[in-house]
């Protein structure tokens, strides 16, 4: 017979039916329980428990739990696992549930919807980076792309035509992609590619006229002060405001006003690009050996977040870079105030996420703590720039630092030194601050101090010097005698006092209605400071919201500051130089270095060889660089250091070489490295040919291409002229400053016929039949490519070195004599035993142990004379 469904298991199934796509966190006191499939998946997931609970339909309930009090731990994993959350939480007292009868359940709702794009907690964020959450909307073939970090507040939107979507997503690394469902699979398809969640929603959520929507949240009647959006922007930004709705249930987080972005203040960069260049995250995985990880100097949260965001999305604006570097510049040449501000700096905490949790509702105690402590240290900073002549983006940054001296001083007051991290652990509120909250928690602190009086008083009114007020869990307060001398006490007139309680084999109890009282306030008491501590919280949260845009910007400017000291800190330890930033089309490095090899090989006590590069078009034309070289010599550092001394300028940041000039780029395009695309089907030169398509299509007169052994992947011949082909249509047609690497050296000779072309090669020399890299660059064509020498150094047998040379020479034999190939080949003894190698002498020779027995302090110079005929005879004997 089947088990009838229990009120609880009802409640549940009611709950878990309206969130059918997420794990359901359902609270039974001190745990989040979950059940069914939810609990079967979280189980393997967690690697916790699996257990079961009644049953079901005639079959039992599996069944896991998690403690609710370390639920952020097992919360991030499940994130991380692709799992979206429901946290259902009890919403009122069992006591509240049995007054409806025995049998009530507790009234219980989700509360929120944890999903990967949603996330506020500390514990399940990385403090250094955004968490972004982003829409894409698409209109009649145009499209837009908001996002948002509600941990922070930036709120942002920007026009995405289709054929963008993949390199903004790129840039911003979204942690979750809101995409109307139905959209088309390519779209989705870029989404995942970068490791984004993909979450459809209905299409009335991408509602063209959400205006009213979004306009309710900033509380304005007209978008028009914000900026004039387009459609899909109002639809992608509408999408989002209605998504943290749905999962946030109602309780919106703290939203910056949304701003326009235009794609043209931004330098592109592909994500082929990224991943090339190794900007934020490392071929190899993680963030070691990126240039993030060695330009970042900044010590608080919101620095090193900016610094992210600048390096993923540099400037084209040549005001706004030339400003970065003013400020950048000014920390370079005041030392001692950037150690000063630095100091300052790395005692603030994370404002930004402080903030966002406390509008939430989320936040604690060391949430107003941290706010108090900011505002403190933004005080601090503004008295150490006070009076200095500062560039624009420093003053305007000191400007907003001050103004909060009523918040800090309530904050002062009101709060300990150290709160703890949840109100309910109680001691946050500082004594003195409130009367009522001294006065409670004496009463519940110092309950003996309060008894004693009182059980002094009851001596003196009986004359039973061994009275005693006692208490158990039993009968609570209670004065207890002798029962010799109760019977004094059970008489009139104190028997009037003196209730009697208990008799025992050698005492009596009794109590009275003043220590009865006293009893219900003591025992009271720690409700009452809990009730107290919780209000006086929410007045202290209320008073910090009330202030929350003013709180923003200093955040915002306490991380500018951050972020120009820290540049300047590492301009200072590695020598970088001031680029100098030009409105056309100039580029000219000297002695420039690639920073993250630099890096690496500082820490082995190994120099880097520093080179030059001048890539500067002659009116309207191209500037094309064709490097030639062995492999190995450091072509594909040069070209990428390059375009990274690009990108670390424009992101208003000194350079590693010893001088630059550049003209604002507006696109960096790589193409270097190999790899393939099983998932797609596509091989590694199916890739290159994908990615050299992309740059021909889009790189404009103002774009950087740096071009690798474009053609490897295919037949020489073909390969050659693909290379080729490119080539000239970099030079013909996009116009731009490029660097083109090749082993193809058949294409120097278009040095003669394209004006801007210049050849030049990664110098090497040849030491007894080995190969030694120079890695400098000089002007010129390589000879050859050294590639046996190159095989040699990577250890292949000697077997295969020598047969490598034959066919070698063979080869060039045929080509300058003329020979047709297949005749070449033909001749060679393909089939026939390999050569005899040279054999190694294993055995001294008649020199070496004449040498052996020489002691050179005893010759006379006679006796070194004689020596050196009699080693000659032996020598030439052998």
């Amino acid at each position: 017979m089947t088990a009838q469904v229990t009120p609880m298991m009802a409640q549940y199934l009611e709950i878990k039916g309206r969130h059918a796509d997420a794990l359901l966190f359902y609270r039974m006191g001190d745990f989040y329980e979950m059940f069914f499939d939810d609990a079967v998946a979280a189980a393997a997931a967690l690697d916790i428990a699996l257990t079961k609970r009644g049953q079901h339909a005639g079959d039992d309930i599996p069944m896991c739990g998690v403690p609710a009090h370390s639920a952020e731990s097992y919360l991030l994993t499940l994130i991380r696992k692709g799992f979206r959350v429901a946290i259902c939480e009890q919403l009122e007292d069992p006591a509240e549930a049995k007054k409806r009868g025995a049998k009530s359940v507790v009234r219980r709702d989700v509360v929120r919807l944890v999903t990967p794009g949603t996330l506020t907690e500390d514990t399940l964020l990385e403090a250094r980076r955004h968490n972004y959450l982003a829409a894409y909307a698409e209109i009649r073939g145009e499209g837009a792309l908001a996002w948002c970090d509600i941990s922070t507040g930036d709120f942002q939107v920007m026009p995405c035509p289709p054929v963008r979507l993949g390199p903004e997503l790129a840039r911003l690394m979204p942690s979750e992609v809101l995409v109307s469902d139905g959209m088309a699979p390519e779209r989705t398809q870029i989404i995942e590619e970068i490791g984004a969640a993909v979450t459809p929603l209905a299409p009335s959520s991408f509602d063209s006229r959400a205006e009213g929507r979004i306009g309710d949240v900033f509380k304005v009647s007209s978008l028009d002060a914000f900026g004039a959006f387009t459609r899909p922007e109002i639809a992608a930004m509408g999408a989002l405001i209605d998504y943290l709705s749905l999962t946030q249930k109602g309780s919106l987080p703290l939203l910056h006003p949304p701003r326009r972005q235009n794609a043209g203040q931004v330098l592109q960069l592909d994500a082929a690009t990224r991943r090339n260049l190794e900007l934020t995250h490392a071929l190899s995985g993680g963030r070691a050996n990126t240039v993030l990880s060695v330009l970042d100097r900044t010590l608080t949260a919101g620095g090193a977040r900016l610094l992210e965001r600048r390096l993923s999305g540099p400037s084209t604006d040549l005001g706004v870079i030339r400003d970065r570097h003013d400020a950048v510049a000014f920390f370079v040449s005041e030392m001692l105030v950037r150690d000063d501000i630095e100091a300052h700096l790395r005692r603030i905490p994370d404002l930004y996420r402080a903030l966002s949790r406390l509008a939430l509702d989320r936040g604690g105690p060391r949430d107003l703590a941290a706010i108090r402590d900011g505002l403190h240290g933004a005080q601090a900073v503004a008295r150490t720039l006070a009076d200095l002549a500062l560039p624009p983006i420093l003053s305007d940054a000191r400007e907003c630092l001050t103004g909060h001296d009523a918040l800090r001083d309530v904050l002062d007051r009101a709060l300990v030194a150290e709160p703890p991290p949840q109100l309910r652990d109680g001691g946050s509120i500082a004594p003195g601050y409130s009367a009522e909250m001294d006065e409670v928690r004496h009463l519940r602190d110092q309950g003996r101090s309060v008894i004693g009086p009182m059980q002094a008083e009851f001596v003196e009114v009986t004359g039973v010097s061994s009275l005693k007020i006692k208490h158990n869990n039993v009968l609570g307060y209670f004065i207890e005698t002798t029962a010799t001398h109760a019977q004094k006490m059970l008489s009139p007139p104190l028997s009037e006092r003196f209730i009697h309680r208990q008799t025992t084999a050698n005492a009596v109890r009794f109590t009275t209605l003043e220590l009865s009282e006293l009893e219900t306030k003591i025992l009271n008491a720690g409700n009452r400071v809990q009730e107290i501590e919780r209000a006086l919280f929410q007045s202290l949260r209320d008073a910090v919201l009330a202030q929350q845009d003013v709180i923003g910007v200093t955040a915002r400017a306490l991380a500018e500051l951050d972020l120009s000291a820290a540049l300047a800190r590492r301009a200072v330890e590695g020598n970088w130089t001031r680029p100098v930033m030009r409105d056309d089309r100039a580029f000219t490095i000297q002695a420039g270095r690639h920073p993250v090899v630099e890096a690496a090989l500082a820490r082995d006590g190994s120099p880097f060889v520093a080179n030059d590069c001048a890539l500067n078009p002659k009116g309207d034309g191209a500037a094309v660089t064709l490097l030639t070289g062995p492999n190995m010599a450091g072509k594909s550092t040069f070209l990428r250091q390059n375009a990274l001394i690009a990108i670390l300028a424009q992101m208003g940041s000194f350079v590693p070489a010893d001088g630059a000039e550049i003209g604002v780029i507006s696109q960096v395009f790589s193409r270097v490295g190999a790899a393939d695309d099983l998932a797609r089907g596509r091989s590694t030169f199916m890739v290159e040919m994908v990615e050299t398509a992309t740059i021909l299509n889009q790189a404009d007169d103002r774009a950087l291409v740096i071009l690798d052994e474009i053609g490897r992947g295919t037949a020489t011949y073909d390969g050659l002229s693909i290379a080729w082909a490119t080539l000239e249509h970099l030079h013909d047609v996009n116009r731009c400053r490029a660097l083109f690497a090749t082993h193809y050296h058949e294409m120097t000779s278009l040095a003669a016929r394209l004006d801007g072309l210049t050849n030049a090669t990664v110098a090497v020399t040849e030491w007894q039949g080995d190969v030694i890299f120079l890695h400098e660059v000089r002007e010129g064509a390589a000879d050859r490519s050294y590639g046996v020498q190159v095989a040699k150094l990577a250890g292949l047998p000697d077997r295969v070195i020598a047969r490598a040379k034959t066919v070698l020479k063979a080869l060039e034999k045929g080509e300058r004599e003329g020979g047709e190939r297949k005749a070449v080949i033909d001749d060679l003894p393909l089939f026939a035993s390999a050569p005899a190698l040279p054999v190694k002498q294993t055995a001294s020779s008649a020199v070496e142990d004449r040498l052996k027995t020489i002691h050179p302090d005893d010759l006379t110079a006679r006796d070194a004379l004689q020596l050196l005929y009699e080693l000659k005879d032996l020598a030439e004997r052998r």
